[in-house]
């Protein structure tokens, strides 16, 4: 099995968090038993890779980029793709101290926090549903509309130029850091043999 982009096979790694731990474990059949002829123990067998269920090679990839990746960096596509709520809460926690600004802290969590979960479209309409108990299909975190007002990130009242000012630092620099991230991603996925781009 093969991913066509960096992006898809980052998504579709981190998005086996949403999947229960019986299935996770079958990306072990894909483990190849060390032995004096290879350096890596941890690569991929292409072989095994034949016919294998999507879901043990996304867990395999998800272990593989969580194992090799720079810690930033791990923590800047958690806080971006992630579809676990614990994981990408303390990603973004991880973050922020990250973020050289003006900000004062509450302003910079804020921020780095909006990045990395921006307003849904009818958003309003599943908040509305969650305070009926009505049962949602999707496990996604879902801020209320006023936690988006950037005039409520400091007690300070300072003029809004200067809060967008410092919002768009703080967003340059998290793209920057993803982008980063990314690019290291893909020597991984390269290395395993699953990106399609780069494949014989």
């Amino acid at each position: 099995m093969l991913y066509s982009t960096v992006l898809s096979a980052v998504v579709s790694a981190l998005g086996t968090e949403a999947a229960d731990n019986t299935s996770k474990q079958a990306w072990q059949k894909l483990y190849i038993a060390p032995d004096r002829l290879r350096a890596d123990r941890g690569r991929l067998s292409p072989s095994r890779l034949d016919g294998m269920d999507r879901r043990a090679v996304d867990c395999w990839i998800y272990a593989r980029l969580q194992s090799q990746l720079i810690t930033r960096h791990w923590n800047a596509l958690m806080a971006k793709f992630s579809v676990h709520k614990g994981k990408k809460v303390h990603a973004i926690g991880e973050l922020v101290p990250l973020m050289a600004s003006h900000a004062p802290q509450l302003f910079l969590y804020k921020a780095v926090t909006a990045w990395a979960i921006p307003p849904l479209l009818g958003a309003k309409v599943i908040a509305d549903r969650e305070q009926q108990n009505v049962k949602r299909s999707t496990d996604m975190i879902v801020l209320p509309e006023t936690f988006y007002d950037i005039s409520t990130w400091d007690p300070q009242g300072l003029n809004r130029t200067t809060y967008w000012r410092w919002k768009k630092a703080i967003d340059i620099a998290l793209e920057a850091l993803v982008k980063d991230a990314l690019k290291s991603a893909e020597a991984v996925l390269i290395h395993e043999g699953v990106l399609l781009s780069k494949t014989g």
